[in-house]
């Protein structure tokens, strides 16, 4: 989590023994929540707080405090007097709210928030401060790599997420400290051999998506790691690398990252499986593996694992399995499992109703069968279930029993479906779904698929009409594609 990251970098986080720097953070945080201190804005259906919020009353008991004890200055009104010593400074909305030469050398900190202009920090902060932990310009409107980096020995935390820059010069090496890098949503796509010098380096975040209709296979894009990558002993997230061309060799590196608790691939080949399943029995630390194939009918191979990792409890797999890997079932801590373009000739509930703790469940073009069945006792503790564009599908068996904690159901374009549950017909069949909250399922109209929420149909209608406040494209529903 970004605010954990923050704290590492500042130095708030106490080490404990047994447990990463990471795991006490989400401890402080658990601690605040339980105490009302600050109040979860986004969860996700396994409970995992995205996003958290403080009250109104509450914030401006906070801002009161670091204000007397120059913990923060906010920078968001023209005038407003600035302590001697700048420790923290935050920047909101514009840079005209800096005070020009004034002395920052103190700073450790320096976010920008919504700033309309390029961040020059030259300009803007003449003397320099060459004592900052943390440089965050998360989506500030920057092209070019910030040149007055290269004098930030000290630098832990540096975000270019969601900026224009394209090049990490090779100057970056000389950030002896650095913890987090964070390039999400940049156009980033390689990284200098540079990089390799960062031994203190915990999370290596670069990617981007592009959200287009219906999920285009290429929408998600990582970068060509370096062939010795397994030097950066000291990785704990590392998203997205990809895997052609050198492959082998770089999934093999992977095997040396012990510390690992997230991983993302992109570009995966068939024939470097093997190479892959013999690194993550090494990753024993994992908890989130995300793969992409190199191509939609490329075939992920992922039956030579043999050993999976007992702790994984996220895992996303994009590309043809044909045969769903042996070890999913084994994956007791598993809470989110999401395929796409699996193209499986077995049902795979078979296989997955077991799993004592899986709450999420999406699948995409993942079975070319007719028939799904939802046996009784099975998904005891499945919350989330989306099934998307299985175009032989003609019947779906709910088993009396069957997931009895779901609370959101999607079922989209399956066109051979021969039937669809609407209110009016409270048949044998109803039931199976008057429980969940939200139920939601899809019409072919106009030479699109349109979303229809269960409830937007009121009682006695045969067919979707123009309903403008239920109603929404298929790829509007939201999906957490990984």
């Amino acid at each position: 989590m970004r605010l954990v990251r923050l704290w590492m970098a500042e130095g708030f986080i106490e080490p404990k023994e047994g447990k990463t720097l990471e795991d006490v953070g989400e401890d402080y945080l658990d601690e605040l929540l339980n105490r009302g201190m600050i109040q979860a804005a986004d969860t996700t259906t396994d409970r995992r707080v995205k996003n958290f919020r403080v009250h109104d009353l509450f914030r401006e008991i906070i801002t009161s405090k670091i204000r007397d004890q120059n913990f923060a200055t906010i920078a968001k009104e023209q005038n407003v007097p600035w302590p001697d010593k700048v420790r923290r400074l935050s920047v909101h909305n514009t840079l005209q709210y800096v005070q020009k030469n004034r002395c920052v050398s103190q700073l450790r900190s320096l976010f920008m928030f919504r700033v309309a202009e390029k961040p020059l920090l030259q300009k803007y902060f003449p003397g320099g401060f060459r004592l900052l932990n943390v440089l965050d310009l998360q989506n500030a409107p920057l092209n070019v790599f910030p040149v007055e980096v290269v004098n930030l020995f000290f630098l832990k935390y540096l975000s270019l997420k969601g900026t224009k820059v394209k090049t990490i010069p090779r100057f970056i090496g000389k950030l002896q400290n650095l913890e987090t890098l964070d390039l999400k949503h940049s156009l980033v796509t390689e990284l200098p051999v540079e990089i390799l010098k960062l031994q203190h380096l915990r999370h290596l975040l670069v990617y981007r998506y592009e959200f287009v209709p219906y999920g285009d296979f290429h929408s998600k894009y990582g970068f060509k790691v370096l062939a010795k990558i397994g030097v950066l002993t000291s990785l704990q997230k590392l998203c997205f690398i990809k895997a052609n061309e050198d492959g082998g060799a770089i999934l093999r590196e992977l095997g040396k990252l012990v510390q690992l608790r997230r991983l993302g691939i992109v570009q995966m080949r068939k024939q470097d499986g093997k190479t892959l399943c013999s690194s993550i029995e090494k990753l024993t630390k994992l908890c989130t593996l995300s793969i992409t194939s190199r191509e939609e009918d490329e075939i992920i191979d992922l039956q030579h694992l043999s050993s999976p990792p007992l702790l994984l409890q996220r895992l996303y797999l994009r590309g043809r399995l044909e045969t769903l890997p042996h070890w999913i079932p084994s994956l007791h801590s598993l809470v989110r499992l999401y395929l796409k373009w699996s193209r499986l000739k077995d049902d795979p509930l078979v296989f997955l109703q077991y799993l004592p703790n899986l709450v999420h469940l999406e699948l995409s073009q993942v079975f070319e069968g007719d028939t799904l069945c939802f046996e009784a006792g099975g998904f005891k503790k499945l919350k989330h279930l989306g099934i998307d564009e299985f175009e032989k599908l003609r019947c779906i068996e709910v088993q009396v029993g069957a997931m009895p904690s779901v609370k959101k159901l999607s079922i989209q374009r399956c066109k051979s479906l021969e039937k669809t549950l609407r209110p009016h017909e409270k048949d044998n069949d109803y039931w199976k779904v008057a429980h969940i909250p939200e139920v939601y399922f899809t019409y072919w109209k106009e030479c699109g698929w349109e979303v229809y929420p269960l409830e937007g149909l009121s009682e006695g209608e045969n067919f979707p009409h123009d309903q403008p406040s239920s109603v929404m494209k298929s790829h509007e529903l939201e999906t957490r594609w990984k």
